[in-house]
């Protein structure tokens, strides 16, 4: 049966994917497929840049099993985008551009999946779309795994790195003790997290004792001492025999100035970070001589679905589909949020909050969850924590590996005569 709402939707993905940034894509295609407000479904192929190259995938093409299957499949199914559209005054183009596809494909809602940089864009769209004769409904759909995204008590993707760093945490230092007495005394691994430290205190789930590791943590939020520092780590390797060290990116001196500047700078002009781990772990060697170990969990971190919070899933699907229920009902230019109820047991609900309160905003680390010696997390950091990494969500396996899915993609017909180069 034909639909008979006058718009189509429009969904992608933006900025670095996450385990579960396909569980929000599930949310919103399901819930604008059933919609009888809603006529079409479209994604943007590799973000953004689908919408202004005019390159756009027909979600209504793919079967059902698959858009279900986006629930456990990790990264970004439709393609992800490190592309900044630049503000209405300085590119005013991109915007019109952006209109421009959204009027050839009768396009009046659009749900952009990122974080702080893509709610300040959805915002943009809402209001360019105003001025220019064609309303645009824009709601974004809350994704980082920084968790820096303010008025939500979490960001979709944080719970599962919390959970992957934390257990990655643990085991690596079973490993550490078992030969620290004749091999690797000092183990250092290094973590995301640009401004603020989320991803890093996650590891401090990993033990409880002052005798558990990890031994530190830098945060990014607590000025980096070398002195300071390279004392509390040999004080750990004379009292327990070694020392686990788990470090954000963004670690920094007190004038700012990250222990890893690259010199360079990121799509979204953001400084290029050049691995703070192994610069960590050789002012280790040089001060104490210790045998070191270190990692970069990286991409392994964010794309790690087989050990995705199951509290995270569930909660990247319901922010898909609320922001579809939010914009049929006519509200704009929002950003749906988790709302905490309470800890234990932990509640939580949706709620939304205008995109204007969120756009290129960060949320740090309270000093609160920062332990007195600036190495460790509080039991409130603790009581945070600990209910976003709950429950295991399992994909489904096959010969021994995840059965992950992959959508067809097949492309909408073009409209426009005109290209446009990015």
């Amino acid at each position: 049966m034909k639909k008979t709402a006058s718009k189509s939707a429009f969904y992608a993905q933006s900025g670095g994917v996450s385990a579960v940034i396909n569980a929000s894509a599930c949310g919103v295609i399901e819930t604008a497929l059933r919609s009888k407000r809603i006529d079409k479904v479209y994604a943007g192929r590799d973000g953004i840049i689908g919408a202004l190259t005019e390159d756009l995938i027909d979600c209504g093409r793919e079967s059902a099993a698959t858009i279900r299957g986006l629930r456990h499949t990790p990264a970004g199914a439709f393609g992800s985008a490190r592309f900044k559209l630049k503000g209405l005054d300085q590119n005013r183009a991109e915007y019109e551009r952006l209109i421009e596809v959204f009027r050839a494909h009768n396009i009046g809602y659009f749900f952009y999946n990122g974080g702080n940089d893509s709610m300040d864009t959805a915002h943009k769209v809402s209001q360019i779309g105003e001025s220019l004769g064609y309303p645009m409904t824009c709601v974004g759909v809350p994704k980082t795994v920084d968790n820096d995204l303010p008025h939500t008590d979490c960001c979709p993707g944080f719970g599962s790195v919390a959970k992957y760093v934390a257990v990655s945490t643990r085991e690596a230092s079973m490993d550490v003790a078992s030969m620290a007495r004749t091999s690797t005394k000092v183990f250092v691994m290094e973590v995301m997290g640009r401004h603020a430290g989320w991803i890093a205190a996650a590891a401090g789930l990993a033990g409880r004792g002052a005798d558990e590791t990890p031994h530190v943590i830098l945060f990014p939020e607590v000025p980096f001492e070398r002195q300071r520092f390279l004392e509390r780590v040999r004080q750990c390797v004379t009292d327990f025999g070694y020392c686990v060290i788990v470090v954000s990116e963004g670690a920094a001196y007190a004038d700012g100035k990250f222990l890893a500047d690259a010199g360079t700078r990121d799509a979204f002009g953001h400084t290029q970070l050049g691995g703070v781990g192994p610069v960590v772990a050789n002012m280790v060697r040089e001060a104490h001589g210790y045998k070191y170990h270190w990692a970069v969990a990286d991409y392994l971190q964010r794309s790690a679905r087989h050990i995705a919070s199951k509290v995270d899933a569930e909660q990247a699907y319901a922010v898909g589909r609320a922001a579809v229920e939010l914009a049929v009902k006519g509200v704009n230019a929002v950003m749906p949020t988790i709302v905490r109820k309470s800890s234990k047991p932990y509640r939580w609900v949706i709620g939304h909050i205008p995109l204007a309160e969120v756009a290129n905003k960060e949320k740090k680390l309270p000093a609160d969850y920062i332990r007195e010696d600036g190495f460790g997390i509080t039991a409130a950091c603790r009581r945070y924590l600990e209910p976003l990494i709950a429950g295991e969500a399992y994909p489904p396996y096959r010969n021994g590996l995840p059965d992950y899915v992959r959508i067809k993609g097949v492309a909408v017909r073009r409209k426009l005569k005109t290209d446009f180069k990015i």
